[in-house]
């Protein structure tokens, strides 16, 4: 019985820990580094890399001579040849068992291996470098989706800040009303806004809660499962903004996944073009064969023939391509086009990257200048919000105009939170230009 008791004791002990367990917070770096781990997309670029080595190994391989064996039993009827005597013999079976074995390697073909061990190897590199950009790409996103979850969380932490102020003000206005200092009209205007409010209130709940959904689908979690986030400090995110040097983030941003995969991809070309010239020049190759064989037309032991009958062989071979329908010729002036369009596309690339990065510094100088704006003017409207309180307190001011202020106040407040999260997002594509890591 004193089990039984103390069983809903140990249960309420239980349940705050099951709880705290589940409720774990979420770091920027965490959510990236399970995104790294868990995304399929991620996965399935893995999976190219892998299969870009297998390619890379059988490149390899290729210099490895082929080698082959062969073993065969044959049954002849009718007319065949006596081996002791080379003589006709007429309807008799006669058996014979015949083994090889060869190997041969090409040892010239216009370094036609050489080349494409390296094009496996700069493909195997183009496929890892696409690995870093989904990556990247996914930092980026998950960074945005984390800060519009800190920006809800701010704008709510608000909303309940104001709906507190706003539930006093309803009490004391209806002391104020019952002791005959202000009138009915007083009570009802800060009783509207009292609900306005509270819609607020749920808005930027029913925000937050969208926004860890989008955090969460971007993780690929269960929906079903307890997320949130960690609240970082970001005070020193938004210190004064000292500019960058567009020509220095550009140099710094050439190592950036997305334009050394199009710079591999111009070797690949030029690499490709010499493979096509490869193909015009002549084929050497060298053959080692070793055979024997047993036949039972000669009164011979099995081992004995197959050791007489050794058949030892080398032999070179000369290939020399002559005309095919002008398909080399054709191939090689396609290579060649192939590279200039790689020569083209690593151009535009570093040209767009150029333009993205002067937008990144150009929109950090204005959503800085738009944030110190926004904390100016919040604190503009938090003395003058003050003011406006102190007059409602003494019943010097009317409803209507203290929820005009309140309003002008909450507003500030929100344009303030949404500029300060903008600027520091901004900060982190600073931040991924120069090849930091994104963090908070």
């Amino acid at each position: 019985m004193k089990i039984i008791y103390k069983l809903p004791v140990f249960i309420l002990i239980l349940i705050p820990t099951l709880l705290s367990a589940q409720q774990k917070l979420w770091s920027l770096e965490e959510c990236i580094k399970y995104a790294w781990d868990n995304n399929l997309k991620i996965k399935q670029q893995e999976l190219v890399v892998e299969e870009s080595d297998n390619n890379l190994l059988q490149s390899k391989l290729n210099y490895v001579p082929s080698v082959s064996a062969s073993v065969s039993h044959s049954m002849n009827w009718g007319r065949s040849v006596n081996m002791n005597d080379l003589q006709i013999i007429e309807n008799q079976l006669s058996q014979s068992t015949s083994a090889s074995a060869r190997a041969s390697i090409n040892l010239f073909e216009g370094m036609a291996k050489n080349n494409d061990l390296k094009s496996k190897q700069v493909i195997r590199e183009i496929s890892v470098q696409e690995v870093s950009r989904i990556k990247n790409d996914i930092s980026i996103e998950i960074a945005r989706s984390y800060l519009q979850v800190l920006l809800a969380k701010e704008i709510l932490n608000t909303a309940k800040s104001s709906l507190a102020s706003i539930d006093e003000q309803v009490v004391r206005t209806k002391k104020l009303v019952d002791a005959g200092s202000q009138a009915y009209g007083s009570l009802l205007e800060i009783q509207a806004q009292l609900a306005t409010e509270k819609l607020q209130l749920t808005n930027a709940e029913n925000q937050v809660s969208s926004n860890l959904l989008s955090l969460k689908q971007l993780l690929d979690l269960s929906t079903d499962s307890s997320f949130d986030i960690s609240l970082p400090n970001l005070d020193n995110f938004v210190s004064d903004f000292k500019g960058v040097s567009i020509d220095e983030l550009y140099s710094n941003s050439l190592n950036l996944p997305q334009v050394k995969s199009v710079r591999l991809s111009r070797d690949n070309s030029n690499l490709q073009l010499a493979i096509a010239k490869g193909r015009s020049y002549p084929t050497v190759s060298f053959t080692a064969a070793y055979g024997s064989y047993f036949s039972d037309t000669r009164d011979v032991a099995f081992m004995t023939q197959f050791n007489e009958n050794r058949n030892p062989s080398l032999s070179f071979g000369l290939s020399i391509p002559v005309f095919n329908s002008w398909r080399t010729n054709t191939a090689i002036r396609n290579a060649r086009i192939e590279v200039k369009k790689s020569d083209i596309n690593v151009k535009s690339q570093e040209q767009l990257l150029y333009k993205e990065i002067q937008q990144a510094a150009n929109d950090a100088h204005s959503y800085f200048a738009r944030f110190k704006a926004t904390e100016d003017n919040v604190k503009a409207m938090q003395e003058s919000f003050r003011y406006v309180q102190q007059k409602f307190d003494v019943g010097t001011l009317n409803a209507t105009d203290y929820t005009v202020a309140k309003a002008n106040l909450f507003k500030s407040q929100s344009d303030f939170y949404q500029a300060k999260y903008q600027y520091i997002f901004q900060l982190k594509i600073l931040d991924f230009y120069k090849g930091n890591p994104i963090t908070l």
